[in-house]
């Protein structure tokens, strides 16, 4: 009550209640208040705004937390408890933004009373937002001109875990992406694999190949597509990605220079077709396979991929993947660099006379041609890192490099025209390493010789007679020239020197690294599909999700399945609570907040 002498309320208790009030942005804050000397409001403290129905809830239940927190002296009446259905507050009545406001709870003439809702919970979790990182990326690439949200869900799945075209589904579901149907999917598939431009006036969705009835569903990686022995053309997927792939690392780096090699893709198949097809295997292994060759620039970046007979030799692949590639992108002056399995007379004429540079291996049985004149002035002592600039024959033998002459003759392309530009270095870590495989292959040839062993007949074993004995001469010959390796160029000295010719050469290792990703955590390999319209499609996705993982790499300096592992488990979440559902997003740790932005370009 109030003293009539001194205007003070006496013996008046503190009472404490849930306001929310409407802020100036159209918010409701959410506080808790109390009552001081009967009017006077005072603020305990702010939870926070809310600007949905959920979130108002939220920061409903957590300050009902609060007030029935034990310390607040809440007596237990043994009642069960119910969370109330709270309502966004409306609009003031008059500007008095903080006029006194009555208990949340206090009944309110013409508002009905609050109803009673069950507490929170969570309906769902996803990785939305490695989701969208990799969505970002995607489109920074350019790749959203395909204008296929399919195709884009097929690559980032990918990625994220290579899988099978029926459990592609699940990977997706857990980035919270509702997947296409199975014969969706199948479309976009015979869309990737398409050799010629689609018909303006066709449906977009029926593709090129059977109807959606056709389908066989019980093949779970065949594509029932016609087979198609023709190479994939211009306004195809692989020829409009290629595009912006080049596009790309045009913008981001240099492409002067680009690095080519191949690998090799065997199947779970017992007999052989017109493309897949048992050969030379990386792997050593006896399945038909097909081989793929791979154009990317310097920092591993893919600019172009070819599928070719799983029996085509490596040197005859490296020609139509640049005859591809040229008119491609109208390029004139560019430096190729290729290891020795590309060196032939024939490449090398055919990539000279279209007026490209190149830099590719040489064999180290062409050492004792190319090295004549340097053994005979300075026999066979090298010393780590010297270089020997010197001429290769085109063909044949070596009659350009005079051995009368001391010093080596300086390639020129009109004084040497049936030669090539060789450059020839020595590595005391390489000589190591080729004298224990020399040591360990002599010592097999020894045993095969002293009947010790019986196998195929190994290196530096010949016949002789009614038996077999060691090749002395070979094994000499392959000790002289242990530590050597040779490259072959016909870039002249005063435009690149030796260092950069080598320095160049191993730049190779980018190609095998991502031939590496594209094997391991692109799982190119090991391929069901048995049409080359499907293995044709499916080469198309590895070759945009190898640009997409690259990209994410290079911003991230994170290897693509680290990156993965690491953004997987931030997972949003989808929580019902006061009759309405909110999807939230992860909380991001600071330690990998560099990561995310970096991410975001």
């Amino acid at each position: 009550m109030r003293d009539s002498r001194t205007n003070r309320w006496v013996g008046c208790r503190v009472v404490a209640f849930i306001r929310r009030v409407r802020t100036g942005s159209g918010a409701t804050a959410v506080q808790i208040a109390e009552y001081v000397s009967g009017r006077r409001q005072r603020i305990v403290a702010h939870l926070g705004s809310a600007r949905s129905e959920v979130e108002l809830g939220l920061l409903i239940a957590r300050a009902q937390g609060m007030l029935d927190d034990a310390a607040q002296g809440e007596l237990d009446l043994g009642l069960a408890k119910v969370t109330r259905r709270a309502r966004l507050a409306p609009p003031p009545a008059d500007p008095a933004l903080f006029a006194p406001a009555a208990p949340l709870d206090a009944p309110k003439a013409g508002r009905p009373a609050a109803e009673a809702t069950a507490a929170g919970s969570v309906v769902a979790t996803a990785s939305a937002l490695l989701f969208d990182l990799l969505v970002g990326v995607y489109e920074t690439l350019g790749f959203a001109e395909l204008d296929d949200e399919v195709f884009r869900d097929l690559v980032i799945a990918r990625v994220v875990e290579p899988t099978s075209l029926l459990d592609v589904g699940r990977v997706l579901a857990d980035m919270g992406r509702q997947a296409a149907s199975y014969p969706t999917l199948w479309r976009t598939l015979r869309r990737a694999a398409q050799t010629e431009e689609p018909d303006a006036d066709a449906d977009p969705d029926l593709g090129s190949s059977a109807a959606v009835e056709d389908i066989d569903e019980s093949e779970v990686d065949g594509s029932g597509a016609a087979e198609d022995e023709t190479e994939p053309a211009r306004g195809s997927y692989r020829d409009r990605i290629a595009d912006l792939c080049f596009a790309h690392a045009l913008s981001c780096g240099d492409v002067s220079l680009v690095l080519y090699d191949v690998t090799t893709l065997y199947f779970e198949a017992e007999k052989e077709d017109g493309l897949r097809k048992v050969g030379f295997s990386k792997e050593r292994r006896i399945d038909p396979q097909v081989v793929v060759g791979l154009l990317v620039d310097r920092n591993g970046f893919p600019l172009e991929i070819g599928c070719f007979e799983g029996n085509k030799a490596e040197k005859l692949t490296i020609v139509p993947i640049i005859e591809a590639f040229k008119p491609r992108h109208r390029i004139e002056n560019m430096i190729i660099v290729a290891d020795a399995g590309m060196l032939s007379a024939g490449n090398l004429t055919t990539l000279d006379d279209a007026g490209f540079k190149f830099i590719v291996g040489s064999r180290q049985s062409k050492a004792p041609i190319d090295l004549e004149s340097h053994f005979h002035w300075h026999g066979d002592a090298f010393t780590d890192g010297q270089h020997v600039d010197t001429i290769t024959p085109k063909r044949g033998a070596n009659t350009a490099n005079d051995t009368a002459l001391r010093a080596e003759p300086v390639w020129d392309p009109s004084a040497h025209p049936g030669s090539w530009r060789a450059v020839w270095a020595y590595s005391a870590k390489r000589f190591a390493r080729d004298n224990r495989t020399l040591n360990a292959q002599e010592s097999r040839a020894r045993d095969v010789v002293n009947g010790d062993r019986t196998a195929r007949t190994p290196r530096f074993v010949k016949n002789a007679g009614d038996g077999q004995i060691l090749d002395e001469k070979a094994l000499a010959r392959a000790r002289r020239l242990a530590g050597l390796k040779g490259y072959v160029t016909n870039l002249p000295a005063p435009v690149m020197n030796a260092a950069e010719v080598i320095a160049a050469y191993h730049d190779l290792w980018q190609v095998e690294a991502s031939f590496r990703m594209s094997k391991t955590d692109l799982a190119a390999r090991p391929m069901f599909h048995r049409t080359r319209d499907s293995i044709e499609a499916h080469l198309t996705i590895v070759f945009a999700a190898l640009a997409l993982a690259r990209t994410a790499q290079a911003r991230t300096g994170l290897s693509i399945r680290r990156l993965v592992r690491t953004l997987r488990p931030l997972r949003s979440a989808t929580i019902a609570i006061n009759g309405a559902e909110q999807t939230f997003p992860p909380h991001i740790p600071a330690d990998l907040e560099p990561v995310v932005t970096a991410l975001r370009g």
